[in-house]
C-alpha cells in the first residue's frame, strides 16, 4: 500500500505543471511545512520513520550545505570545497521529497521523516559542530525544531560559534512580477504556482536583506534580485559528459530537449517552431521528459543540438552538460545577463540564443552554416571546463566567505 502512495505521489510531483492551482497550493504546503496539517497528514501516509544525521567530519574547517540540493548541486560544491583546499570537509544533507530526482547526496532525510523529535534534535547536535553552515533556498534545516524559524536557527548557529550564509538557487528567489517585466516570455503569467512563488520570493528577500549574511546565488541572472549576492556557478563532472563524436558529423541533425517544466522551459512553444524543418525531413525532433540523471550523458552524445529553456532568461545545470557534450545549445538568455557573463568570466556564453518566434529562423540558419555551428559546439566544453567544472564555485565560497571567517 505504502508503494503505491509513493507512486502516486511521484507521478503528481513530475507532473505539477498541469495541475489546478489548489493542487498545487497543497503540494507546496507540504513541502513549506511539514508539520502542518498537508505535511503531517503526508507523514502518516508515507510512513515517516526514522532517518540519518548529518556525519561530523574531522577537520580544521568543516562546512555543512542543506537542506535542498536541486539537481545534486549541494553534494557537488561541497566536493568542489575539498578538492580545492585540503583544509576543509564537506557534507551536503538533502531532504527528500516525493517526485524528486535521484541525486547523489553525503546525507539523504525523507520529508516525512523531518517531524521526528528525534531526528530534528539528531540533525541539530551534529550540525552546530560544523565551522560553517551554507542554507540552500532559505528553507528550514531542523524541521520545527526552532519552529521552522530559520532567522532562529542562524541566531542559534551565531550562538554556537558558526559561520552562517545563504545560498539561493531560482524559484526561492526570482520574483515572478519583477521577471515578467523584464521579458514578454516569462512563464509566470501562467504558471499555476506564481502566487505561491511570489509570496516565498518576497518573504526570502525580506529575510536575507534583514540578516544580511554571505549570500550567493547558483545563476547569474538571480544577481537581479540579489545585487549583493556573488555567483556560485552550478557544477557538473564535465568529464562524465565528453563525447567523441562531434555534433553535425553527417545524417539528419537530432534535436533534442528535455523538459521537467514545460511552462518553465517553454516546451509547448518549440514543437510549432520547429515544424516546417520537421516536415521537410531536414532535423529530427525529439521531446524528452523524465529522464533520470544517469542517462543522460549517452542522450546528450546522440544528439547533434540541444534546445534548453526559452522562458526564464538565464540557464542551468541541463545547458552546463549540454555544452560539456560539445553540442549546439540553444536558449534564450537575456543580453543584460550575457553582458554580465562576459564581463566576470572574460568568455562570451556560447549559447546561441533564440526565442520562440526566432527559433524556427536560428535553425535554419545553423543548418545552413555548420562551420558556424561547429564552432558553438566547440566552444562549450571549453566554457564549462572554465566556470562549471567546481574550482571557480569553491573559489567563489572560499574567498568571499569561508576565509573571512575562518
Amino acid at each position: 500500500m505504502r508503494a503505491w502512495i509513493n507512486a502516486v505521489a511521484d507521478r503528481i510531483v513530475r507532473n505539477r505543471s498541469k495541475l489546478p492551482r489548489w493542487v498545487n497550493r497543497m503540494l507546496d504546503s507540504a513541502a513549506r511545512d511539514p508539520d502542518g496539517l498537508i505535511g503531517r497528514l503526508a507523514h502518516r501516509a508515507l510512513g515517516g520513520g526514522s532517518a540519518p544525521v548529518t556525519e561530523v567530519p574531522d577537520a580544521a574547517v568543516r562546512v555543512f550545505i542543506g537542506p535542498t540540493n536541486y539537481s545534486g548541486q549541494g553534494f557537488r560544491w561541497a566536493r568542489a570545497l575539498e578538492q580545492a583546499d585540503p583544509t576543509v570537509q564537506a557534507r551536503n544533507m538533502e531532504i527528500v521529497i516525493p517526485g524528486g530526482y535521484s541525486f547523489a547526496a553525503d546525507t539523504s532525510v525523507p520529508v516525512a521523516a523531518t517531524s521526528s523529535a528525534t531526528w530534528q534534535e539528531g540533525e541539530w547536535a551534529a550540525v552546530q559542530r560544523f565551522s560553517h553552515v551554507l542554507i540552500e533556498a532559505e528553507r528550514p534545516l531542523f524541521g520545527r525544531l526552532f519552529d521552522r524559524d530559520i532567522a532562529a536557527e542562524v541566531e542559534a548557529l551565531d550562538a554556537a560559534g558558526v559561520s552562517v550564509a545563504f545560498l539561493s538557487h531560482g524559484t526561492d528567489i526570482r520574483n515572478p512580477r519583477e521577471h515578467a517585466r523584464r521579458t514578454p516570455w516569462s512563464p509566470y503569467p501562467e504558471d499555476p504556482r506564481t502566487e505561491v512563488l511570489q509570496a516565498d520570493a518576497d518573504e526570502n528577500l525580506a529575510l536575507l536583506t534583514r540578516l544580511r549574511r554571505p549570500t550567493f546565488v547558483s545563476t547569474p541572472d538571480l544577481l537581479d534580485e540579489l545585487p549583493w549576492a556573488s555567483w556560485c556557478p552550478v557544477v557538473i563532472d564535465v568529464q562524465r559528459f565528453r563525447t567523441d563524436r562531434a555534433a553535425l558529423s553527417g545524417g539528419t541533425p537530432r534535436i533534442i530537449h528535455s523538459s521537467s517544466s514545460a511552462v518553465q522551459k517553454g516546451s509547448h512553444l518549440i514543437e510549432p517552431a520547429l515544424a516546417p524543418l520537421v516536415d521537410a525531413g531536414r532535423v529530427d525532433y525529439r521531446l524528452v521528459t523524465g529522464v533520470s540523471s544517469d542517462r543522460m550523458p549517452d542522450l546528450l552524445a546522440g544528439a547533434d543540438i540541444v534546445l534548453d529553456q526559452f522562458r526564464l532568461g538565464s540557464y542551468g545545470v541541463a545547458a552546463c552538460e549540454a555544452m560539456a557534450a560539445g553540442r549546439v545549445v540553444i536558449g534564450h538568455v537575456l543580453p543584460g545577463i550575457r553582458e554580465r557573463i562576459e564581463a566576470e568570466i572574460g568568455m562570451p556564453l556560447p549559447i546561441v540564443e533564440a526565442d520562440p518566434d526566432s527559433l524556427h529562423d536560428v535553425v535554419a540558419g545553423l543548418l545552413a552554416d555548420p562551420d558556424r555551428a561547429r564552432a558553438a559546439a566547440a566552444a562549450g566544453p571549453r566554457y564549462v571546463e572554465a566556470v562549471h567544472s567546481g574550482a571557480r564555485s569553491a573559489e567563489v565560497l572560499l574567498s568571499e566567505w569561508i576565509r573571512s571567517s575562518a
